[in-house]
């Protein structure tokens, strides 16, 4: 089952990243500046944040195979749809279907890893919790390189084209390899439609404003909180409620977790949007070279990952790589448009650490937090905070760029990275429920 756990789990970031590069020649092309052309990464992140914890919940009631394939389907049809796109509004909309597909894989595979630790009687799956991390870690910074690549061979349609064949591989290997559940009829009750729409509009409403804070969007604070209240309330009186708040707001940890997940990735995709794109514009480097700046990141992620996959070590983890986060961000004041290649080699070198450590960190805490029985939703929510701080992190890189990529913008987003990188290095060592992780006992079915 590993292939296509993995094959799936990586659709979302090798779209997320691949765009970075594709942002500029696509303005290019429908001439269009950064602050528009930004809706691109938004969308798909707006798109997955509501739909990760929603398709987690019904991969929870109706099992991971089902919604694996279904998922995977329309990223072959979203990608389709944006190789053909005639405007900038058509590729928005083809990356929303891109992100609502790309939203089962994850929440599946975490909902398989953990049937298969308490079938297997294993206290701890880090071997395949590993090999996610490293695959979505190595994927979301190589990303950039193969975008380039594309583009350079097909323009920037091919950076749309190539989820067919993945799709395609996608249904192959799910459809051979992923176990067969049997059908359970399940009480209309248990879905919780509502719930799931207030949800929707809360997270909505907010990263609406997130991504544009003007003052004529005053209502869009005020429609989230209104909706965030009534699912609050909804969640409180439903027998079978989306998220159970009751459980959720009692794990102290969980939400710590959360919170350090939003931090830890608003400062990577800042980095890897706001630097991607001053490469091309501030430092004159084209989409393709851009791309290979960018692969001594991937490789020191996967060194750091593979290294550190085996020991779970949350608490060091965390503060080791916020420190050298923190430490990355600093090489961006370093760096001007006469900068050389070495310089800005070794900003990416830095900053892959913490690209190996976070993230998974964050991964197995949540997979000993969690209750088993919502593992898929509560990992979906996991990828909602996550894609929180890529919505800040575009919306900070479009206020830092309001007509391009130029080096005193850089410098100002890199000051917006190393504070929240700060806090992130605060919250580790205060949390001390960290130092009591450990595995859990399980027993063979």
């Amino acid at each position: 089952m590993i292939a296509p756990m993995i094959l799936g789990s990586v659709l979302n970031p090798i779209n997320s990243s691949m765009i970075a590069v594709a942002l500029v020649p696509i303005g290019t092309a429908f001439g269009t500046p950064p602050a528009r052309t930004v809706w691109l990464v938004s969308a798909l992140y707006l798109a997955t944040a509501v739909g990760q914890p929603v398709v987690g919940r019904l991969v929870d009631m109706y099992g991971p195979r089902r919604l694996y394939l279904v998922g995977t389907a329309l990223v072959g049809v979203a990608g389709l749809l944006g190789a053909l796109a005639p405007t900038l509004g058509a590729l928005i909309g083809a990356r929303v279907l891109l992100g609502l597909g790309t939203s089962a894989a994850y929440p599946a595979a975490m909902q398989l890893t953990r049937r298969e630790a308490e079938r297997t009687g294993q206290d701890s799956p880090t071997g395949v919790l590993t090999a996610l991390a490293v695959a979505n870690q190595t994927v979301a910074v190589v990303g950039p390189a193969l975008g380039g690549l594309l583009i350079a061979g097909g323009g920037w349609r091919a950076v749309f084209t190539v989820n067919i064949p993945l799709s395609a591989a996608c249904l192959v290997l799910g459809a051979l390899r992923l176990p067969r559940e049997r059908r359970t009829a399940h009480p209309r009750g248990d879905l919780d439609l509502p719930g799931m729409v207030l949800f929707a509009g809360t997270l909505v409403s907010l990263m609406l404003f997130l991504m544009a804070p003007r003052a004529d969007h005053w209502y869009l604070p005020l429609l989230a909180a209104a909706t965030g209240a009534a699912f609050a309330v909804r969640e409180l009186r439903a027998q079978q409620p989306f998220v159970d708040l009751r459980v959720l707001g009692g794990n102290v940890p969980l939400l710590a977790t959360y919170v350090r997940q939003l931090l830890g990735y608003t400062t990577s995709y800042a980095f890897m949007y706001g630097y991607t794109q001053w490469l091309e514009e501030g430092r004159g480097l084209s989409a393709s070279t851009a791309g290979l700046v960018l692969l001594p990141l991937s490789a020191a992620a996967l060194t750091v990952s593979v290294l550190t996959g085996r020991r779970e070590a949350v608490r060091a983890k965390l503060v080791v790589g916020a420190a050298v986060q923190v430490a990355a961000c600093a090489v961006l004041l370093l760096v001007g448009s006469g900068s050389p290649v070495w310089l800005l080699l070794a900003a990416g070198v830095v900053m892959g650490v913490p690209q190996g450590l976070i993230g998974l960190a964050n991964q197995n805490a949540l997979f000993r937090q969690a209750d088993p029985a919502r593992i898929a939703s509560v990992a979906g929510l996991l990828r909602t905070f996550m894609y929180l701080g890529a919505l800040g992190a575009s919306a900070a890189t479009a206020g830092f760029f309001p007509h391009r990529a130029d080096t005193a913008g850089l410098h100002g987003l890199a000051l917006f990275m190393i504070a929240g990188s700060v806090l992130l290095l605060a919250s580790a060592p205060a949390d001390r429920s960290l130092a009591q992780l450990a595995p859990r006992k399980t027993r063979k079915a």
